[in-house]
């Protein structure tokens, strides 16, 4: 249980730090051993244990960003003891979730204030006196629906906190010694009461007489980071230290009496309280398993994974094409850009958690004659539906989609699974869709990519690594809307597409070992799909598809519509993932939940009940 005999209301200072401690602590054994973020988390204690110590989280919201920093709110509300199955099958989820007793879902950035707003204007038409309390990375706030939200919320005036955890100093550095004294003189009440009073007397004074009042406050404003948020209309408490109880709770405590949108701007330091991961280090905001004393990670060494591979590649065509530009939205480690940007800063960006943007920029460059890759994991290009559509497609601009991270991730959980960029990118006029089964055929398929000119494109590849294994089947240059037979038999065709051509082989080899021979075709193209398919289709009494992809305007999906204009039908069962959200876990976990761990057994049932009928 959590170690404490009182609520943290009945806490003192001295009780609280201790709190803090402990949780950083379990937080350090639990990451340690099944991964997660944790630079993040460590960082923002303080802060969730001030929250938990001036509010009640169940009368007035906690709405979490991204929620990768909410660690310490799921250990103070009941998830001591399970903490132990964070981010594994069937425990607790990394992210705050609802059905574990948190207001809301949160794996994607910037939602924290919207959602804020929406909550303070149901509790005005309730004429509840609570408020919500959205606490939000600096990270985020470099996406536009944090913006937009804003505005209303300055305009509107609901009463609503905003805590900004600003771990990188990314929304304004302070300006030495005056400006510290400043912002402490601007977050006590006194500062508060004093502004109210200047407020009341200027209403009652001719225009005239206001000037100089007028500029008394606006000096205050124009030395501090607040002129931002203050001439949006929200008022601004800060910079404070975010490690400073005291600060913390009487920053909150003026906050909360206030009764308007106020922004506290709290700073703090990643991997706060262990000192390896302490500042600006980008490999501890996720990590897998790794041992406390070290840091080192405990995780064997393994193949090149896709992301590599793409990273190479990219690297290399880039070396020898200056035509070729790219862009990652704040995922320059993750999607193996970084490497490039650094190499090449005027050609590869990263700009922030800016998917929209990402997309609409890099048109302008392909009309202009560039070739853009935009490399973004498939979950997260969904942010960016209506740029991929209106600013890129609709001119059949070649635009060069890599998609990490697509089909099932894993520990992540629901917002992150790369599951629906088939099903949303397969409608789009003008695009090309395509996908690789190995590390050879993904270098490929990323030459491909850069050779075409008058289309967009997307291809995808999995986070981990390719079921197949590089050798087995040779890999050959992409040829537009051709597929590729890998291997005949009779009577029964596996199709796989991308990594469930892996799948079909596996599944392949499981039946050859009951004396069933079965076709192998790799569609390599979803769209346009191959002219010649139904010389292939024809040849076969039952069809099977595999694809990490959701069913629901899927591959299956996409061969059904086939055969129907084309006017013939053979049986198809396909193996896609059905209607649902996957939670988080192990990946080989999540996969055997779903079956795909009897894929073949499956099929030789579904061969005998044919040969009964």
């Amino acid at each position: 249980m959590f170690p404490l005999n009182k609520t943290l209301q009945e806490c003192n200072i001295q009780e609280l730090q201790e709190v803090c401690s402990a949780i950083r602590q379990r937080i350090l054994e639990v990451v340690s051993k099944n991964g997660g973020h944790l630079s993040s988390t460590l960082g923002a204690v303080e802060l969730i244990v001030a929250m938990h110590h001036v509010f009640d989280y169940k009368e007035n919201p906690f709405i979490f960003d991204v929620s990768h920093q909410a660690y310490a709110h799921k250990l103070l509300t009941g998830r001591w003891e399970k903490f132990d199955t964070l981010r594994r099958f069937g425990g607790i989820s990394g992210f705050t979730k609802p059905s574990e007793g948190d207001y809301f879902i949160a794996g994607h950035s910037s939602t924290s204030i919207s959602l804020g707003v929406g909550v303070a204007k149901s509790f005005a038409l309730k004429n509840k006196k609570s408020l919500p309390i959205a606490f939000i990375g600096d990270g985020s706030m470099s996406a536009g629906l944090v913006y937009e939200a804003l505005n209303e919320l300055g305009d509107r005036k609901y009463p609503m906190i905003i805590i900004l955890n600003d771990n990188e100093m990314s929304i304004a550095k302070p300006i030495g010694a005056i400006s510290r004294y400043l912002s402490r003189l601007m977050s006590s009440s006194f500062y508060q009461t004093m502004k109210d009073g200047i407020k009341k007397i200027l209403i009652k004074m001719p225009d005239s007489a206001t000037y100089l009042a007028k500029r008394f406050e606006e000096s205050f404003k124009l030395i501090t980071p607040g002129i931002l948020f203050e001439e949006m209309g929200i008022h601004y408490l800060g910079p404070i230290d975010g490690h400073n109880l005291e600060s913390i709770i009487s920053s909150l405590k003026i906050a909360r009496d206030m009764k308007v949108p106020v922004l506290i701007h709290a700073q703090t330091i990643k991997g706060k309280g262990y000192e390896i991961a302490e500042g600006q280090h980008e490999r501890w905001h996720g990590v897998g398993a790794f041992d406390i004393e070290t840091g080192q990670s405990i995780k064997k060494a393994s193949n090149l994974t896709p992301t590599e591979v793409f990273s190479q590649t990219l690297f290399d065509l880039a070396s020898n094409d200056k035509k070729i530009v790219g862009v990652t939205a704040a995922m320059p480690t993750g999607t193996g850009l970084s490497r490039l940007i650094e190499a090449f800063p005027e050609r590869f960006w990263d700009v922030a958690i800016a998917e929209q943007h990402a997309v609409t920029s890099m048109a302008a460059m392909a009309k202009e004659g560039f070739k853009p890759f935009v490399s973004i994991y498939s979950t997260f290009l969904q942010r960016a539906y209506d740029q991929i559509i209106h600013d890129t497609s609709i001119m059949s601009l070649p635009l060069k989609f890599a998609i990490d991270r697509a089909g099932i991730v894993g520990e992540d959980g629901e917002t992150h699974q790369g599951l629906l960029d088939v099903a949303y990118l397969r409608p789009i006029p003008n695009m090309i869709l395509f996908a690789p089964y190995d590390n050879a055929s993904l270098k490929k398929a990323i030459v491909f990519a850069s050779s075409i000119n008058n289309a967009p494109c997307a291809f995808r590849y999995p986070r981990s690594g390719f079921i197949l294994q590089d050798g087995i089947f040779e890999a050959q240059d992409f040829n537009l809307g051709k597929s590729r037979l890998l291997q005949r038999g009779e009577d029964i065709l596996l199709i796989g597409y991308g990594n469930g051509v892996g799948r079909a082989y596996e599944v392949l080899n499981i039946l050859k070992s009951h004396n069933i021979s079965c076709g192998l075709l790799d569609l390599v193209f979803l769209k346009p799909l191959d002219l010649e398919l139904k010389d292939i289709l024809k040849q076969y009494k039952k069809i099977y598809v595999f694809s990490d992809s959701y069913l629901l305007g899927g591959v299956g999906s996409a061969i059904l519509e086939y055969m129907s204009r084309e006017g013939f039908y053979i049986p198809l069962h396909s193996f896609e993932i059905k209607d649902c959200f996957i939670e988080h876990g192990g990946i080989g976990d999540i996969e055997k939940s779903l079956g795909f761990d009897n894929f073949a057994d499956k099929i030789l049932v579904d061969i005998k009940n044919i040969s009964v009928s």
